[in-house]
């Protein structure tokens, strides 16, 4: 599930707390994809021992954010347009089901949590949409929060953490895009939790398709973050080239 900077992490362990911070440095795209994992130097930059970040790391292939290369070790796992529309129509089909769960069983105290998660996400907005891109990490806090919030009352657990996961991979793409879509996906947001607040779980579901679609084609628009980082032994090639 996505961090949260207000997140109660009494008695964490050193590997839980590594695999949290690995796991959000590939979700916000710190570690880029196809990134080689050296333990030596992964050991020191999470403060743990290679044999507790070699467990880490293990299970974060489980979960798809690295992968084994055998006795060549691990590296961040690559992406591709095809595994984004993937995640995306993932996301669309859990959630829109969750919303229709949530908007039945809903009741007071959802329709105020609800409203809440808006104002807090309607506030990063505003900040970003002034040009305050230092803003960007919140934004997406309180973005999932407010998604998070509309599916609440949806009475599954299970499909809870299903979504968490599906979003988490999706809200990968959307950070190494950096998609912002402006004023447009603000009013989506207000609209879906009116939505919410009618109980019209149909229109919702509407919103949800043009709110997700619309992102993915916006980030594909533009598929230069697609392309892998040359590596190091490019690099170098490149520069030793004779200029013609």
């Amino acid at each position: 599930m996505l961090d949260t900077p207000i997140a109660d992490r009494a008695g964490e362990t050193v590997g839980d707390s590594a695999y949290r911070r690995i796991r959000n440095d590939v979700i916000f795209g710190t570690l880029e994809p196809g990134q080689k994992l050296k333990l030596e130097k992964m050991s020191v930059a999470y403060g743990t021992s290679v044999s507790t970040l070699r467990e880490t790391l293990n299970r974060l292939c489980s979960e798809g954010f690295v992968v084994a290369e055998g006795q060549r070790g691990f590296e961040v796992t690559s992406i591709s347009a095809t595994e984004f529309q993937q995640i995306a129509e993932l996301r669309e089909l859990l959630e829109g089901h969750a919303i229709e769960q949530s908007f039945k069983s809903g009741d007071l105290d959802w329709e105020a949590l609800v409203v809440s998660a808006h104002h807090k996400l309607s506030a990063m907005e505003k900040a970003m949409l002034a040009g305050d891109k230092s803003k960007t990490e919140a934004w997406k806090q309180c973005d999932w929060q407010f998604h998070r919030a509309l599916i609440a009352a949806c009475g599954s657990q299970v499909l809870l953490d299903a979504l968490s996961a599906a979003y988490d991979k999706y809200l990968r793409y959307q950070m190494l895009a950096v998609v912002f879509r402006g004023e447009v996906a603000a009013v989506e947001h207000r609209e879906l939790m009116n939505a919410a607040l009618a109980r019209d779980s149909a229109k919702a579901r509407k919103l949800l398709h043009t709110h997700i679609h619309d992102c993915v084609k916006h980030a594909l628009g533009n598929s230069d973050w697609l392309r892998p980082a040359p590596s190091r032994q490019q690099v170098i090639q490149q520069r030793r080239k004779p200029k013609t």
